[in-house]
């Protein structure tokens, strides 16, 4: 068996965590010892014996979609308009949209299942290695990655940890997943490498995730850790070992591998790591042609038009978005002509900013989609590129709401003004938090990140298009009733 190890070993740069090694990767796991890791010269060992944790978080962008998902729709900068039967999916996306959801939506019970897939796999890794300290310590950093996932968006989870007795777990309060949170990360944090990995949590990961868990620390618990989350994001800023990228759309090329500015991603390929669909989720049908699409895409994914407007022409960043009128790949105008002459969507492609409606019949082709990352001609349905979970741009717009918040203009200003230099948009010589908010909005599209900011920033209840005014309860998502009818331990969260 040992001999096998080093053959799997062999493969391990080629591509980190895949699906299809699973079985061989579980073979390793049943036959090595924490004794035969002590006593082997091979360095790659022990990310052998991790990668089956990674491979529950990046073997599959389904499972990560549903989080980007429910974070997505349900914020002002994005919507699923339903035309006609396409994307009615039993209503669940217009109630996220509307903040009228209910405990019994798919998109939270698969969000959920995902992350506590994760966390399982990682607890017994970690039972079953529990004198491997450089393991043991990446492993529980990893994991309160997934509780950050939970925490925000669920709040009173369970804590499930390798040492927790069976039986049904009940609810742990969301300060009381915080501080875990927070334990997990401060206890292990340096033993972990202090390189540049982008596959796997790092020591500046580390510190990455300690901004972003004291960035909404009033949220979370109800005492605010501005000064802590400055520290935090000045330990990654001041490392030397990141910095932005002069082109901003280089962190999500479709080879983005080398990015400077990426911290932390998710590296999919799409032949060993597939599920990046954002292609299939975003464009219209015909979109198909512009890019030479091995497979026909859904028309889903739109921004919303005030979200769209608000980007200054000058701004490279609103290249993030596809709007205007759509051409195949050999230059020929694209006509969306299967539906009647009178219809706007009997006419030539144009991926228009106005929407008509949300449902029950969105034009197919109203909506600018989402285009911040490559799509490649000829690509598949999955991606090569990798997706960035956490990166420089997002810790330094950290850095300058914490010390504004502080009162440290200068150094708010002297940090949001590197964003907005590469951005091509002019300095700014005041600020306000209304100017932080709009500025996370324009370098944070569609990394998940815009329901977080509505809520710290007091504007998630507010009404926007199709959206009334929503109940404070919704800041949190239930928890899912399949989880409850499973577990009957569990507690609801107030309001459901």
């Amino acid at each position: 068996m040992f001999k096998s190890i080093s053959k799997i070993c062999l493969m391990l740069p080629l591509v980190f965590a895949v699906g299809a090694c699973q079985e061989l990767e579980q073979e390793v796991l049943d036959g090595v010892t924490s004794e035969d890791i002590a006593n082997s010269t091979n360095p790659n060992l022990i990310n052998v014996l991790k990668a089956s944790a990674y491979s529950r978080i990046v073997g599959s962008w389904g499972g990560h979609n549903s989080i980007w998902s429910i974070q997505e729709v349900s914020s002002d900068e994005m919507a699923i308009p339903q035309k006609g039967a396409d994307w009615e999916d039993g209503g669940q996306w217009i109630r996220m949209h509307r903040h009228t959801w209910n405990p019994q939506e798919e998109s939270f019970n698969n969000s959920w299942n995902y992350c506590y897939s994760a966390i399982g796999e990682i607890n017994n890794l970690l039972i079953q290695y529990p004198d491997v300290a450089a393991l043991n310590a990446e492993l529980k950093v990893l994991r309160a990655l997934v509780y950050l996932w939970l925490i925000d968006s669920f709040g009173n989870v369970p804590i499930i940890e390798e040492t927790s007795i069976g039986g049904n777990p009940t609810n742990n309060t969301r300060a009381e997943v915080f501080a875990f949170i927070e334990k997990s990360i401060k206890d292990n944090m340096d033993q972990l490498v202090k390189e540049d990995t982008k596959t796997t949590v790092n020591y500046y990961t580390a510190q990455a995730m300690l901004a972003k868990l004291y960035l909404n620390a009033g949220i979370y618990t109800g005492t605010p850790k501005w000064a802590e989350a400055e520290a935090a994001a000045d330990a990654v800023i001041n490392s030397g070992k990141y910095s932005l990228s002069s082109n901003f759309f280089a962190n999500f090329s479709e080879r983005n591998g080398g990015s400077t500015e990426n911290i932390l991603t998710l590296p999919y390929d799409q032949n060993n790591a597939g599920g990046f669909n954002l292609p299939q989720m975003t464009l219209h049908y015909l979109s198909q042609r512009t890019y030479n699409l091995q497979e026909q895409p859904w028309n889903g994914y739109a921004s919303l038009e005030e979200f769209y407007n608000k980007f200054d022409d000058k701004d490279v960043r609103k290249n993030s978005f596809l709007e205007g009128p759509q051409f195949a790949s050999d230059g020929t105008r694209l006509n969306d002509i299967s539906a009647e002459a009178t219809d706007p969507d009997g006419q030539p492609l144009t991926f228009t900013p106005q929407i008509n409606m949300l449902a029950p019949n969105a034009f197919r082709q109203a909506g600018v989609r989402v285009g911040k990352f490559e799509f490649a001609s000829g690509a598949a349905s999955s991606l090569n590129n990798d997706y960035p979970l956490i990166r420089l741009g997002d810790i330094i717009l950290i850095k300058a709401e914490a010390a504004f918040r502080q009162g440290k203009t200068a150094a708010a200003l002297t940090a949001i003004n590197q964003i907005r230099k590469r951005a091509n948009v002019s300095e700014y010589t005041t600020l306000t938090l209304d100017n932080i908010f709009d500025e996370r909005g324009f370098e944070m599209f569609a990394e998940a990140s815009r329901r977080t900011d509505l809520i710290r920033f007091g504007k998630w209840n507010l009404p926007w298009w199709e959206k009334q005014a929503s109940q404070p309860f919704r800041a949190l998502f239930p928890i899912p009733q399949n989880q409850i009818n499973a577990n009957p331990a569990l507690k609801q969260n107030p309001g459901y």
